[in-house]
């Protein structure tokens, strides 16, 4: 997590766009910002996890149409291979299911293309703060949303916090008094259920409830 009131922390960023220039104009937008360090780009998700590896930033800027993988399934790689790396998609399609999709898969956050570049640097400072932010525009259909927390028992519900503050099977299963293959199997559920592959995802999930602070 990164303190973004503290005007000395600086938040290292990757740009993750198909088309130079869409980058050229994120660095036009957020070259000049106080806090933010632009230290590399990609223009495909082969190259956004070599960059991820190399360069290790705190926050990756992800556009969903890659011509490789796309922003989705990077999202996903990026979850594993770089796990405390934070994802904020940027992306021109306000579709509900790309958004729901999006932070499945572990993103952090999803603001539009066309989102004034305040609502940008804002989203950028939330996630690298260790929260969540969705563009204004979507705002609203998400609340409209049906919340599919109702599905999960009560006992899920307590798998899925602890998963996502991080804990081993083992573990879990050493703190709730079952069997590691309870918790398994809990956790199959989670995913038939939520449709939630990945520990990252599960963790957003969670933040965005209130479950778990980030």
């Amino acid at each position: 997590m990164i303190d973004t009131t503290d005007p000395g922390t600086r938040i290292r960023l990757l740009l993750v766009d198909d088309h130079q220039l869409v980058r050229d104009g994120l660095r036009a937008r957020l070259g000049d910002i106080e806090q933010i360090d632009i230290v590399g780009e990609a223009a495909n998700g082969q190259q956004a996890l070599a960059a991820a590896q190399s360069l290790l930033p705190d926050l990756a800027l992800v556009d969903i149409g890659l011509p490789d993988i796309n922003g989705i399934e990077l999202t996903s790689a990026l979850a594993e291979c770089c796990p405390a790396l934070r994802v904020l998609i940027l992306s021109m399609y306000d579709s509900q299911g790309y958004v729901m999709s999006a932070m499945r898969a572990g993103a952090r956050g999803y603001v539009l293309k066309d989102a004034p570049s305040a609502e940008i640097i804002a989203a950028i400072r939330a996630v690298a703060a260790g929260g969540v932010y969705f563009s204004s525009a979507l705002t609203a259909a998400l609340a409209t949303q049906p919340d599919d927390a109702t599905a999960l028992t009560e006992r899920e519900r307590e798998v899925l916090i602890l998963v996502a503050q991080g804990d081993s099977n083992k573990r879990i299963a050493q703190k709730l008094d079952v069997s590691v293959r309870t918790v398994e199997t809990h956790r199959l559920n989670l995913r038939r259920k939520l449709g939630i592959e990945t520990a990252a995802g599960l963790a957003s999930y969670a933040l965005k409830r209130g479950w778990i602070r980030g």
